[in-house]
């Protein structure tokens, strides 16, 4: 074997390694993800059918009364998910960053809820909050008799509790990317602020805070991401009910796919979907990518 030769196919020999997997990937990914685009614009029902039909799928999702309490539920919930897990987890994080004793203790009991499924958390708080069964019975079993805690099947309210375990499953993980934040500010700013007689509410609110705007970026990216195809926690928890008052866009799309035989509309309620998370993605890969080549 030549010098050449054996020095071509070591620079090649990890592609051809890769290859067959990066195909794979970019088949099962991309390769539906287009056939999901063909679908919407298809007469497709209950099985796949190849007449081409424009953007009727589309105008008939933007008619339906469900996709539009979609949209009104998935802006309501991302909006309390996304701004009180920020909230919270800055909060948590600025309390522990204050080196207090236990830190280690109640950073792993904060964390934990992320360790599980949103399954395994949408079933919990189903429980917790089953009027029957959880909170509202614990609470008369005390004595309150007039007390009621009946969101879970109230339609103007339900929606709300998806809200409540969503935030207590992603606060732990809002606060340690927080947190990691807080530990890389340089002391020395800090300890110059406080020589100049600033007060700590102040010093975070000026300096520490202000520092953390990468984190926050690369936290609402991510947040924004989870609450977009929300779909476990909802089945988990309320199952879109009741009715269709908690129904998410992921939801939706499953019901009108599986089990409505609406796959034209169900593959244009996604492709709607993946257009949103690309909105959001793109920017964020752009700038990452410009500011790498810088």
């Amino acid at each position: 074997m030549s010098p050449g030769f054996a020095s071509r196919l070591s620079r090649w020999m990890p592609k051809l390694a890769v290859a067959p997997g990066f195909a794979l990937s970019f088949a099962f990914i991309y390769g539906l993800i287009a056939w999901n685009g063909v679908l919407s614009f298809s007469a497709s029902r209950l099985l796949p059918n190849y007449e081409w039909v424009g953007l009727a799928q589309y105008v008939s999702l933007f008619e339906s009364e469900r996709w539009h309490v979609a949209l009104v539920n998935l802006g309501i919930f991302s909006a309390l998910f996304i701004g009180v897990g920020l909230a919270l987890g800055l909060f948590l994080a600025i309390l522990l960053d204050q080196k207090i004793r236990a830190e280690g203790v109640l950073r792993t009991v904060y964390l934990y809820p992320m360790a599980l499924s949103f399954i395994v958390t949408g079933t919990a708080w189903k429980w917790i909050l089953n009027p029957g069964l959880g909170l509202e019975h614990l609470v008369r079993g005390w004595g309150f008799e007039s007390f009621t805690f009946d969101w879970l099947v109230n339609p103007d309210m339900a929606i709300y509790t998806i809200v409540i375990a969503g935030v207590w499953q992603s606060a732990g993980f809002v606060m340690a990317l927080f947190l990691a934040g807080l530990r890389g500010i340089d002391d020395s700013i800090l300890k110059a602020a406080q020589i100049d007689g600033a007060t700590l509410p102040r010093i975070y609110w000026r300096i520490v805070i202000p520092s953390l705007r990468p984190v926050f970026f690369s936290t609402l990216l991510v947040l924004a991401h989870i609450s977009i195809k929300s779909f476990d926690l909802v089945m988990a928890l309320t199952a879109g009910g009741p009715g269709f008052a908690t129904d998410m866009p992921a939801t939706f799309m499953y019901a009108m796919s599986f089990s409505r035989g609406q796959i034209g509309l169900g593959a244009a309620s996604a492709t709607i979907m993946l257009c949103t998370v690309a909105a959001i993605v793109v920017p964020y890969l752009y700038s990452e990518l410009r500011g790498a080549r810088r």
